[in-house]
C-alpha cells in the first residue's frame, strides 16, 4: 500500500494511492495514520479494504507527512563511501547516529525555510525507514520484520551549524522545515529489495545527486538492528539512512572545492524509485 495524509496543515486526512495512481480517502475507516496503524496486524486490516469503493479525492491537495506523529527522528551519517569522501571524512567502522528534531517534520512539498543567518543550507536525498513494531536488541536477520515501510526524505542540513558551531551535528539538522517526509509511506511488502532503490535530487532543474541504496555501507537491516542496541525503537520512529554523493558541501570546480548552497528562490526536486517525489521551494527565514 501507498499510505498518505493530505489536506491543510493540522487538518490532514488519511488516504491511499490505488493501483491506478488515484488518491482515495480512508477517513471512513480510520481517523488518521497514527503509530498504532503501523504494525503488521493493523496494516493487514487496511490492505483488506476494497480500494475501488473508497471515495476519490478531487484536485491536487497538499500532501502531509504520511505519519501523524513521528516519534524519534533518527539519522545516519556518512553511509555511502563516496559521500564520506566528498565530505573529507573517513568511512565509518560503525554507523554514525545522530538525531533530527521531530519539530522539523513537514510535508514533502512544503517550502524549505532557510534558518536565521544561514549561509550553508544543503540538500540530501535519503531513504526513510518507518518503524512499525517495538524493537529492542533485534537481530539483523529479523530486523526488517519491525519495519512498517519506506519513504522519501530530504535531510536538509545547515553545514555551518552542523560542523563549525562546536558540535553536535544535531544543531544543523533539526531546524524548522528541515525534515520533508513523503509523499507516501510504502509498506514493506511493496519494497522487497530496499537495497536496490535508485535515488536522485535536482536543484533548479540541474541533477546534483544520483545514487542507489545498493551502495550503502550499512544496510537497512543492519541499521535497524544496530540502532535498537542503543535505544528502543517505537512505532512511528523514522530512520533516515544516509545520502549518496552530490551534496552542495562537496561540490568541486576544476578539481578544487567549490561548495554550493541553497538560497531563497531555489527549487529542489528529489525522488526514490517506487517511493515518490518531493518538490520544494526555498524561502527566506521568517519568524513564526
Amino acid at each position: 500500500m501507498k499510505l498518505v495524509r493530505y489536506g491543510a496543515v493540522g487538518r490532514e486526512k488519511p488516504g491511499l494511492v490505488d493501483a491506478q495512481g488515484k488518491l482515495r480517502d480512508l477517513s471512513g475507516h480510520i481517523q488518521d495514520i497514527t503509530p498504532d496503524h503501523l504494525n503488521d496486524k493493523a496494516l493487514a486490516k487496511l490492505a483488506r479494504i476494497n480500494t475501488d469503493k473508497l471515495p476519490l479525492v478531487r484536485g491536487k491537495p497538499r500532501m502531509g507527512c504520511p505519519i501523524s506523529e513521528v516519534g524519534k527522528f533518527i539519522a545516519i551519517g556518512l553511509n555511502y563511501a563516496d559521500h564520506a569522501a566528498e565530505s573529507n571524512l573517513a568511512v565509518p567502522q560503525e554507523p554514525v547516529v545522530f538525531m533530527k528534531a521531530n519539530s522539523c517534520v513537514q510535508g514533502p512539498n512544503d517550502d524549505v525555510m532557510l534558518p536565521k543567518n544561514s549561509v550553508k543550507t544543503d540538500w540530501e536525498v535519503e531513504l526513510g525507514v518507518v518503524i512499525g513494531t517495538r524493537a529492542s536488541h533485534v537481530s539483523q536477520a529479523r530486523a526488517l520484520d519491525y519495519v512498517a515501510g519506506y519513504c522519501t526524505i530530504n535531510d536538509v542540513s545547515e553545514r555551518e551549524f552542523q560542523i563549525e558551531r562546536g558540535g553536535t551535528w544535531d544543531k544543523g539538522k533539526g531546524c524548522d522545515t528541515f525534515g520533508p517526509i513523503g509523499p507516501w509511506l510504502v509498506t514493506r511488502d511493496e519494497v522487497p529489495k530496499p537495497q536496490r532503490l535508485g535515488m536522485w535530487l535536482d536543484v533548479n532543474g540541474v541533477r546534483m545527486q544520483t545514487g542507489n541504496t545498493k551502495t550503502m555501507i550499512f544496510t537497512v537491516a543492519k541499521l535497524v538492528s544496530y540502532v535498537s542496541e542503543f535505544m528502543t525503537l517505537m512505532p512511528g520512529d523514522v530512520i533516515t539512512t544516509g545520502t549518496p554523493p552530490g551534496v552542495g558541501m562537496g561540490m568541486k570546480k576544476n578539481g578544487k572545492p567549490s561548495p554550493t548552497y541553497l538560497k531563497a528562490g531555489d527549487t529542489i526536486a528529489l525522488g526514490i524509485e517506487g517511493l515518490g517525489e518531493q518538490h520544494q521551494k526555498v524561502v527566506a527565514f521568517k519568524k513564526s
